[in-house]
């Protein structure tokens, strides 16, 4: 199990993987590094990396949850690329890890070699957050994986023709066993406490902006309550060269190993090396 430990004490849990280019891979609010096990087959040429933000998965959970800002998480991300030895990267950002990117695009834009953002973008779609809310943080009342997976889809919203057996694999990640005959969050719940108390937020198309020059791609759920066709419309205004690709029958978020997910990716990695 690989660890660093961050300038204030905390464990963080990382992997890393492969050898040539390397492609930091920031995962969305509640989740973990696993959501890139599906696309990682595809990225066998390049150096693949993640990390399980402070709270979260194989992560050491902080005592004082108003650390788990982007602010904070993308200082760690910095961080774990020390530990490493790692000058530049590429970043690949799963809906919350795109806002970390752009914010890495403001703290260490030297180091940032490109951005791929996971269906999101500079503005959050207000109904897709109080759908967030609806089960941030709270903890499941069902009792098995059987079950989490079969609630999966219609939690999620927007993901037609999946199979089973990719929603057991879901389940079975996005839950683990609590000792006592139930499930139970694989984050800490305090993560809905950090939510809350963002009230504020800096202006995110301006740090989109700022990465002017640098590779950007953008896979869009076509049923994303995160991502609305206005925003994806308008960072396409503002970087016309941006890879693009629009998923059908996909929600929040996409696994990536959706064959045109796969294109935009290595046609955004095509243009970095």
């Amino acid at each position: 199990m690989a660890t660093f430990t961050t300038s204030d004490g905390l464990s963080l849990y990382y992997t890393d993987t492969g050898n040539g280019l390397p492609i930091l891979c920031l995962s969305g609010l509640g989740r973990t590094g696993a959501d890139f096990r599906y696309v990682a087959p595809y990225l066998e040429e390049y150096r693949v990396i993640t990390m399980d933000y402070r709270g979260r998965g194989q992560s050491e959970f902080d005592k004082n949850w108003r650390n788990y800002t982007l602010a904070i998480e993308s200082r760690d991300a910095i961080e774990l690329l020390d530990h490493l030895g790692i000058d530049k990267a590429a970043i690949l950002g799963t809906s919350r890890g795109g806002l970390n990117a752009m914010m890495l695009g403001q703290m260490v834009p030297d180091r940032i070699l490109g951005v791929a953002f996971n269906d999101v973008g500079p503005e959050i779609d207000p109904e897709g957050i109080k759908d967030i809310m609806a089960y941030l943080g709270v903890k499941p009342s069902i009792r098995t994986h059987a079950e989490a997976a079969l609630i999966l889809p219609n939690l999620l919203g927007g993901f037609i023709g999946v199979p089973a057996s990719r929603w057991m694999e879901e389940a079975e990640t996005h839950f683990v066993d609590d000792g006592a005959g139930g499930l139970n969050l694989t984050y800490d719940a305090h993560l809905r406490d950090a939510v809350a108390n963002e009230t504020e937020s800096p202006d995110l198309w301006a740090f989109f902006d700022d990465l002017a020059g640098k590779p950007l791609c953008l896979i869009h759920a076509a049923g994303s309550d995160i991502l609305n066709e206005k925003t994806a419309q308008e960072m396409r205004a503002r970087r016309p060269d941006m890879i693009y690709t629009k998923l059908p029958d996909r929600g929040h978020i996409p696994f990536l190993d959706e064959p045109a997910a796969v294109t935009a990716l290595k046609d955004w990695l095509d243009l970095i090396q």
